[in-house]
């Protein structure tokens, strides 16, 4: 008897896989890019990484709030929507003066 699992199943080992994938192409990224550049540089690499990995994404899609009913647009917007189910918000750190 083979059992295949449930639907939730797949789609849990589906975005398991599409994390990994997101997660390599991230770490590739910072392996040559390295640290100290701005956020947008990082975007613009992880996006290319993304497509070499024949992964479909959406760059800086709107992100409306409800508020009572309505959407309001208040300018949030994510940085990469991946797959339709996947988002990545990218973060630089900043260097506090303290740790000079």
């Amino acid at each position: 008897m083979n059992y295949h699992g449930g639907t939730a199943t797949q789609r849990k080992l589906i975005h398991e896989e599409l994390t990994e994938q997101i997660i390599g192409a991230a770490i590739e990224v910072h392996r040559i890019l390295g640290p100290g550049l701005l956020e947008s540089a990082y975007e613009q690499c992880l996006c290319h990484e993304l497509r070499l990995r024949g992964l479909r994404f959406e760059r800086q899609v709107p992100l409306p709030v409800q508020y009572k009913g309505i959407n309001l647009d208040c300018g949030y917007r994510i940085d990469i929507l991946v797959e339709d189910a996947v988002i990545i918000e990218l973060e630089v750190p900043r260097a506090c003066s303290s740790c000079a």
